[in-house]
């Protein structure tokens, strides 16, 4: 199945209460905001982009992409993000793939390798799996689970995908370890000042050959 089955949506919702309140998404890297690496990465991968917000802001609309509202007031956190998602691409993506603001080294195969975990297991979804560890905003979503998202988000209230896990049976992609000491987590997110500096590091690794980078 083609990139052009799937759309790509950043969530950028969050409160950022680690960045002292400020925009996280927004937040300068290596010369551009830290979403715009997101983006850039993601954009490869899919047929289609938009961006998931509490509420559309100007200060996003430089980035020329959909934004996606939460779908109920307040704040409902990711699940509130991708019913918005497949509501609005509906038919004309039958998959979503989900991916946080904050992970400008997200993998440049992270939709084909999702997509095909929940293809091979006939299974609505898939989530990346990192050091034992579940990346459930590392995901993709079937347009087939709106009603499950109608019932979770509308009627129950949730927002947290852990809670959605315990009733919806994904697969799982276990994400390879053996990077090496010389290149970042490939689901690395940029939480908080010190985590962006050390990802500006990365960054000037990469392109000057710096010293290993480290919190």
């Amino acid at each position: 199945m083609s990139s052009e089955s799937i759309a790509g949506v950043v969530l950028a919702g969050g409160r950022s209460q680690r960045m002292g309140g400020t925009d996280k998404a927004l937040q300068m890297l290596a010369g551009k905001p830290l979403i715009g690496h997101v983006i850039d990465r993601v954009r490869r991968q899919v047929g289609a982009m938009a961006l998931s917000v509490e509420q559309p802001t100007a200060s996003l609309e430089r980035f020329g992409l959909p934004q996606l509202a939460d779908p109920l007031p307040g704040h409902r956190g990711p699940l509130g993000g991708l019913l918005s998602a497949l509501r609005h691409f509906g038919d004309r993506y039958p998959w979503v793939l989900l991916v946080p603001c904050d992970a400008p080294f997200l993998p440049a195969t992270l939709a084909a390798s999702l997509l095909r975990s929940a293809l091979d297991g006939g299974l609505p979804g898939a989530l990346a799996v990192y050091r034992g560890e579940w990346q459930p905003t590392f995901s993709v979503w079937h347009r087939s689970l709106l009603p499950d998202l109608e019932r979770a988000v509308g009627g129950e209230g949730l927002g947290g995908f852990k809670q959605l896990l315990r009733t919806v049976r994904v697969a799982e992609r276990a994400w390879p370890t053996d990077a090496g000491p010389d290149v970042p987590s490939p689901f690395f997110n940029v939480n908080d000042r010190a985590a962006l500096e050390e990802a500006e590091c990365w960054l000037r690794r990469a392109e000057e050959g710096a010293q290993t980078c480290s919190a």
